[in-house]
């Protein structure tokens, strides 16, 4: 899944042979086979099967790996296994410079929807498997509400952003089995003040639209929905078992019919595939008339275990394309500055064409965040947290949320 740039950035088909189109829009790709138009549909998202577990022992396992080793299986379905997985906090906090925010919340590990490109596959090494198992191994975090709870009083959040869904789908099927998403929403709309966005390529989101109308009631809380093509063959081809983007689109126009704030997610924007003119022009349309206040994009960007997942769904589907992917991008990392350059510009001129921003406005300012007068012991022997009486809020230049405690 994309990162949702949501706050400013820290300083520093069926197989048939079609005439050969004229070539009308900037692409570095003018031979590539585009948009699954040539690929038969049948068993695109077919799931694949669940492959054998790792062997090595858990005592040779350290951290997060030996208890994923541990974790008892749940239940398997589609293809895929899960399991529930000890941890011993729901907010992670994150050190990278490549991210606006400081905390993240990911309700599980691994995501069923297989995207091709996703660079989270990498996250599934931590835990002593493949990346390729990232869609067939999922990992349920346990206690997610009480931990959630616990973590909003006893970490330092106030006037930090807190995202939720940046390494995985936060409403991959999983959560209609386990529920830990809403789980720890419930926990959130407790409280004030807070500074939240979801992003998700799901539209199950809208099942939960009464509980963010509670939450937007007392925090700010943005939602950002990721729709990559409006082409429904090659979103199958490219993102197996994720909504239709119709169905998101159709989530997006609820969202924002009900009050909330919502987006739209153009990202990534994959070379020779997703990128033509005439396609993006058509998203970014799509997106304003469902209702989107704001639209962001990105071109991909290929860790290293994503590279090889992509490079082996490219050399069976797009063969020709692979060969240009690899000239590219040279195992991983981003597509050269030049195309990214033409990719920024062209999004930035359909905003203007169809009066949509880039990101998220400000949260509103003045808001008291108060917590529960509380103190959560989850009975692991650890001191039990006391919750801070009060902070009163008010806007930075930059639009984060900034409290100070009283």
């Amino acid at each position: 899944m994309a990162t949702s740039p949501i706050l400013q950035p820290r300083p520093a088909t069926l197989r048939r042979r079609l005439p050969r189109a004229k070539q009308t829009s900037l692409t570095l790709f003018p031979q590539a086979a585009r948009h699954g138009n040539c690929e038969s549909p049948n068993g695109a998202s077919a799931p694949p099967p669940v492959p054998a577990r790792s062997e090595k022992p858990a005592t040779e396992l350290v951290g997060i790996a030996r208890l994923a080793a541990s974790s008892p299986r749940a239940e398997a379905k589609r293809g895929t296994e899960y399991f529930l997985l000890p941890v011993k906090s729901i907010l992670n906090e994150c050190h990278s410079e490549r991210v606006p925010f400081r905390w993240t919340v990911n309700p599980y590990r691994g995501c069923e929807f297989g995207c091709r490109y996703c660079y989270a596959r990498y996250t599934h090494e931590y835990l002593d498997l493949d990346g390729g198992d990232f869609e067939s191994k999922i990992y349920v975090k346990q206690n997610a509400g009480p931990l959630a709870e616990r973590d909003l009083s006893c970490e330092p959040i106030w006037g930090e952003h807190i995202a939720i869904g940046t390494a995985t789908d936060p409403y991959q099927p999983a959560e209609k089995e386990f529920g830990a998403t809403r789980a720890i929403l419930e926990r959130m709309a407790q409280r004030e003040g807070l500074s939240l966005s979801i992003t998700t390529k799901s539209n199950q989101v809208v099942r939960d639209i009464d509980l963010l109308r509670r939450i937007s009631e007392r925090s700010s809380i943005s939602i950002h929905v990721t729709v990559t093509t409006l082409r429904v063959r090659l979103a199958r081809l490219l993102e197996p078992r994720a909504p239709r983007p119709d169905l998101r689109l159709e989530a997006v126009r609820k969202l924002r019919d009900a009050g909330i704030h919502v987006g739209v997610n153009v990202m990534p924007i994959l070379p020779g595939l997703t990128d033509r003119e005439e396609d993006l022009d058509a998203l970014v349309k799509a997106s304003r008339d469902a209702g989107a206040e704001w639209l962001a994009a990105s071109v991909v960007f290929l860790k290293t275990t994503s590279w090889k997942s992509l490079m082996r769904f490219l050399d069976e589907k797009f063969p020709r394309l692979a060969r240009q992917y690899r000239e590219w991008f040279s195992s991983h990392g981003d597509a050269p500055e030049s195309y990214r350059a033409q990719i920024k510009q062209r999004i930035e001129h359909l905003r203007r064409k169809y009066g949509i921003a880039s990101r998220p406005k400000k949260p509103e300012a003045a808001r008291s965040w108060r917590s529960p007068q509380l103190q959560f012991d989850l009975g692991d022997g650890g001191k039990p947290c006391q919750p801070q009486e009060r902070a009163v809020g008010s806007v930075s230049p930059e639009g984060l949320l900034v409290y100070k405690t009283l």
